[in-house]
């Protein structure tokens, strides 16, 4: 079997496209490698679980008799402190959890602090 006399040319215009095509797939194309992947999802995950629980907070909080002057007392609390002062109340820790979950916490100082308007 004969090579052909531009063997050389053709490999390297291979490689050369395999990498182009892996630049512009990882740059533009939107692929990521098995490790970021990973953690996005979990992030993901993380944030959904914020999503789902922080509504359960808010109505713990809601439900306690005197809700409208704590809602005043956590209103006057610094944005960065709401989430710790939910925590120390308790409303933060899900029923079967041993402490208070302080992303949890933080949306539901967040939605408290600053309840959504409805929709007209």
């Amino acid at each position: 079997m004969e090579m052909p006399k531009n063997i050389s040319t053709l490999i390297w215009t291979a490689v050369g496209g395999a990498v182009l095509c892996a630049v512009v797939g990882f740059t533009w194309g939107g692929w990521v490698t098995g490790g970021t992947a990973s953690k996005e999802s979990a992030a993901a995950a993380r944030d959904a679980v914020v999503v789902a629980l922080a509504p359960i907070c808010v109505d713990r909080f809601n439900r306690q008799p005197d809700a409208a002057t704590k809602i005043t007392e956590l209103s006057k609390a610094s944005t960065w402190d709401r989430g710790n002062v939910i925590a120390k109340s308790g409303f933060a820790t899900m029923p079967g959890a041993k402490d208070a979950d302080s992303d949890v916490a933080r949306a539901c100082a967040e939605i408290l602090a600053n309840p959504p308007t409805p929709k007209t």
